[in-house]
């Protein structure tokens, strides 16, 4: 029994490859000229019928072709045993490409514009969440002896620059003492913990700088108490428009899905873990204008998950080499993360 599986779980595997391939219903013919199976036709179609009756495969019309439904992709995802592994030159190209990227801002949009282009799928990353992050360093930084640049640096990666308007000429002396009470209260402290030991600091300092610390920690507690891990980066939405039969009459519903950030972000919310992937299918979808797409998603960082990362297509998709192109990106962004 357990070989029929087996065989029978090589015909799935077959039409979903034939079928991703072609877009075209595939028959027992087909599987014996392409798939080396060492079965007859008989045998094939028998194992189709089983796994129509299951509900792993359907046929889509008249035709003698079957193709996959959620329920068969499903199962050939569970069941993929290696993924296809990135050629080393798609390798050289990925870090070489995420390497130039300037700040945070330029790797992500560059990691988004790379996944879509692997993929030929739409790709979307989300910028680094602040559940976990901490400050790492505050530079203040005189434009004018009135006007101060500050400039938040946290330890996933975000940079934040402000300017600050002081109403009154500081020196250098004052800007150095701002510097250091500033980065005593905050260095090290998770975001929101900083904010509140900023918004403390006027009433504690010494007469001559409340006043310039009542202007810079405004600043600054609006800097913290930012969000931006609600804000997404994505790429490559024409992709889907290539092959439009993938989404019958729902198109135009999933491009509306991907405009609305909350959708994606929903997306996006599994991935907890770094490096695991999830994978959704068609059905499994919680939105229902995403119930003709799959998901592969992934959560970014080395130590802990700074965000998450993903490819959005149609259920005919290539899931090994999507799979392993959202792994390879994901490692490379949050390695450039983590040694910034």
């Amino acid at each position: 029994m357990a070989n029929a599986d087996e065989r029978r779980f090589d015909v799935l595997r077959a039409i979903v490859a034939d079928y991703v391939s072609n877009q075209e219903p595939v028959g027992s013919k087909a599987i014996v000229e392409r798939h080396n199976l060492g079965v007859s036709s008989a045998t094939v179609r028998n194992d189709m019928a089983t796994l129509e009756e299951e509900g792993y495969i359907t046929q889509p019309h008249t035709s003698a072709g079957r193709v996959p439904t959620d329920k068969g992709y499903r199962l050939f995802v569970d069941r993929l045993s290696e993924v296809k592994p990135l050629s080393a030159a798609e390798r050289r190209a990925i870090t070489s490409f995420l390497d130039s990227g300037t700040d945070l801002d330029d790797v992500l949009k560059r990691s988004v514009r790379l996944l879509a282009q692997l993929t030929r799928q739409v790709a979307v990353v989300q910028y680094p969440m602040l559940t976990n992050a901490k400050v790492r360093h505050l530079e203040v930084v005189p434009l004018t002896p009135a006007r101060l640049m500050l400039v938040l640096i946290a330890d996933n990666g975000r940079v934040d620059q402000r300017t600050v308007d002081l109403g009154d000429v500081v020196t250098e002396d004052d800007v150095a003492r701002l510097r250091s009470v500033l980065n005593t209260a905050m260095s090290g402290r998770r975001l929101n913990d900083a904010a509140a030991r900023v918004a403390e600091l006027p009433d504690k300092s010494p007469g001559e700088l409340r006043d310039a610390l009542i202007r810079v920690t405004t600043v600054l507690v609006e800097s913290l108490a930012e969000h931006p891990e609600e804000r997404l980066v994505l790429g490559g939405t024409a992709n889907l428009t290539r092959n439009v039969a993938d989404f019958p009459g729902s198109l135009r519903q999933v491009l509306e899905a991907l405009e609305e950030q909350v959708v994606v972000l929903k997306l996006l919310a599994a991935a907890r873990n770094p490096g695991a992937i999830t994978v959704r299918i068609g059905e499994e979808n919680e939105d229902e204008q995403m119930r003709s797409t799959s998901v592969v998603s992934i959560g970014y960082g080395q130590d802990m998950v700074l965000g998450g990362m993903g490819v959005v297509g149609p259920t005919r998709m290539d899931y090994p080499g999507t799979i392993a192109a959202v792994r390879a990106v994901a490692n490379y962004v949050g390695q450039i993360l983590h040694g910034r």
